[in-house]
């Protein structure tokens, strides 16, 4: 699994719908350096004009009363060039707006748009979250990775906010977090954190903190919704805080300092188990130590261990895990 936090495609909740041609403009990779020979349908819902060359927002997109989703993904915009969108009231009921992969240095003023769902400024050179508190409390998803943000703040007023991404910035401690009661999905792979602190929310069900600086897995006793974490490429040293973890179905460990597998004879439902790269010694003791997920576990990690180089590695484990469909880089027949 690689180290640093899965892609995602940015998706409102709102309800999906079919859409007109004249509703929908998509304008992909187009080579645009501006709108001009482009019409623009007064009647669009949804505008995309990812990976173009623009440097400036046409003001014809201000006058779609309609316009519920736009992306300007992978473009040349600048903190001036957004500026005026912050001014055009014509399209204040803006759900999706995506500014990903451009040249903004700080968070884009978003308070005119009171219905906001998706907010996306992920890959710029953001430094701060200073602006957030004027996005709208309606938000459910928030992509502010592969920036250079070191400090978590003005996060707390979003109680709707369902996935939180911040991957790939200078954060080092996990922090205001405790209003955020339905946050679904935090991820933080590619930081400087050092210590896992969950602000007391139970609800979040993926995790990710791989590629950080932790070297204990403490702090995760009452995330009991956890289905997916995590934490490989750290320095962690024995696993921990895991028993209560019930509905686990992935658990991705691999690339620590781990010398045994602890902590999971109980838990039933996990799938996925990933502890290659790390310094298991033996398979002894393996069977018990997974006790519970025996029939369930379908693919399991454990290459670049010591263990791994034991003669009969892969049938031992075949017969341990009888519904196993993947061995290491091994699918099973």
């Amino acid at each position: 699994m690689a180290s640093g936090d899965p892609v995602y495609a940015p998706s409102s909740s709102a309800e999906p719908m079919e859409v007109e041609a004249d509703q929908c403009l998509d304008l992909t990779s187009c080579q645009l350096h501006d709108l001009s020979e482009v019409e623009i349908p007064p009647t669009l819902e949804e505008l995309d004009l990812t990976a173009n060359r623009l440097a400036a927002v046409d003001p014809r997109i201000g006058r779609l009363p309609g316009l519920r989703k736009l992306s300007f993904r992978q473009n040349l915009l600048d903190d001036a060039a957004v500026a005026p969108l912050s001014t055009w009231a014509d399209i204040a009921g803006l759900q999706e707006l995506v500014f990903r992969d451009n040249k903004l240095t700080t968070i884009p003023d978003a308070s005119i748009f009171k219905g906001l769902l998706v907010f996306d400024v992920s890959f710029n050179e953001i430094s701060s979250l200073k602006g957030l508190s004027k996005v709208s409390s309606t938000l459910k998803e928030l992509y502010v990775s592969k920036n250079e943000v070191a400090k978590m703040e003005e996060l707390e007023h979003f109680h709707a906010l369902q996935i939180l991404e911040l991957g790939s910035n200078r954060l080092r401690v996990m922090e205001n977090l405790e209003t955020l009661a339905n946050l679904q999905e935090l991820w933080l792979g590619r930081n400087r954190i050092k210590t896992i602190n969950l602000c007391g929310l139970k609800a979040i069900k993926k995790l990710s903190l791989q590629s950080n600086r932790l070297t204990s897995m403490n702090g995760l006793q009452e995330c009991i919704a956890l289905e997916e974490l995590y934490l490989s490429h750290n320095g962690i040293q024995k696993m921990e805080g895991l028993s209560t973890l019930q509905n686990l179905r992935v658990l991705d460990v691999s690339s620590n300092k781990l010398t045994a597998i602890e902590d999971v004879e109980t838990l039933s439902r996990l799938e996925d188990l990933w502890l290659n790269d790390n310094q298991i010694p033996s398979l002894d003791g393996i069977e018990s130590a997974l006790a519970s997920s025996r029939e369930k576990l379908t693919t399991i990690y454990l290459e670049r261990n010591p263990c791994a180089k034991a003669p009969n590695y892969s049938s031992t484990l075949k017969t341990i895990f009888p519904n196993l469909e993947q061995l290491d880089s091994d699918m099973l027949a």
